[in-house]
């Protein structure tokens, strides 16, 4: 089940609000002393994170489905994206699964039970497990949102206390606001340079043609310049994924490519999907100051649209 991305989140006794991890969204699915984790795209993650799978062999029942999120927290508990793409270059970081629903347990499916009820049932079956538990923040939208930015985390998902569970629906009974501009861009290619790559080209598909949505420069170290051109070189390909480049007259390295520039450009299949921060759209409809943070691939590419 999907949150639907709004500018404001909702008021009132019927909404709960949680924290908005910085992470991989993943299923955690336990009978008996079997752990197996899924992501988005049913890829199985079981095999990379053994300290998770610890943890949910001691859930408090002898089947259940988790849903949650997996992330890397720091010290203070403050989730980083970077951190978990880039586990051994943080090792001050701990890898942890945060449970905020459940789904199946016991062998019921419980999906159609209120989410408050279904919660509380969570709340036990993660007690003391290692599985951490998505807690509900107490007080107004405003209050949360004050709080939630001070903390400097990715936003807040606010839910009806009645829905029941849609999978694989996007629903507007769960909603999310983001405090910090970032979605998932698809990686079309990228300009050659310093440790293999420059910067990437990066879009999103609309009506089922990738559109261009800019260059990403920022957020690279040498290591990790290496360890996405890796990646990107099984996908060269001759041809430009994206339908509308190019797409500008000057030659600056701004915004947009020029007739020019194409020649310098190593297009991609694509596949690889980005997580990007960004500051604004520009009026051309491009990525302003936008800064890789890692790529995932707890998400098909063709599932990325444009967010805000």
């Amino acid at each position: 089940m999907a949150a639907t991305l709004v500018h404001e989140l909702p008021e009132g006794p019927e909404w709960l609000y949680e924290v908005k991890l910085d992470g991989y969204r993943a299923l955690v699915m336990k009978s008996a002393d079997r752990v197996q984790i899924r992501s988005r795209n049913n890829k199985d993650l079981t095999a990379s994170y053994p300290g998770i799978v610890s943890a949910a062999a001691r859930l408090r029942a002898a089947t259940a489905v988790v849903d949650g999120e997996i992330v890397a927290v720091d010290g203070q508990g403050r989730p980083s994206f970077q951190a978990l793409q880039n586990r051994g270059s943080f090792p001050q970081h701990t890898i942890v699964f945060y449970a905020f629903d459940l789904l199946h347990v016991d062998g019921r499916d419980i999906t159609r039970l209120p989410l408050e009820e279904r919660k509380a049932r969570l709340a036990d079956v993660v007690r003391e497990s290692g599985v951490l538990l998505s807690a509900s923040l107490p007080g107004t939208a405003a209050q949360v949102i004050s709080v939630v930015r001070g903390a400097g985390l990715e936003g807040v998902i606010a839910k009806r206390r009645a829905s029941a569970y849609k999978a694989g629906l996007r629903t507007e009974t769960w909603v999310k606001l983001k405090l910090d501009r970032q979605q998932e861009f698809v990686v079309g290619g990228y300009r050659p340079g310093p440790h293999g790559l420059d910067a990437l080209l990066v879009g999103f598909y609309d009506q089922g043609k990738l559109k261009f949505a800019g260059k990403v420069r920022a957020g690279f170290t040498p290591h990790v310049r290496r360890e996405v051109f890796e990646q990107l070189k099984p996908l060269h390909t001759a041809r430009c994924p994206f339908a509308d480049l190019p797409n500008a007259r000057t030659s600056h390295w701004g915004g947009g490519v020029t007739a020019e520039q194409m020649s310098e450009m190593q297009w991609l299949r694509p596949k690889l999907v980005a997580q990007v921060r960004f500051v604004e759209w520009t009026a051309d409809d491009h990525l302003r100051h936008a800064a890789f943070l890692g790529l995932r691939d707890d998400k098909p590419a063709k599932d990325v649209r444009r967010e805000t």
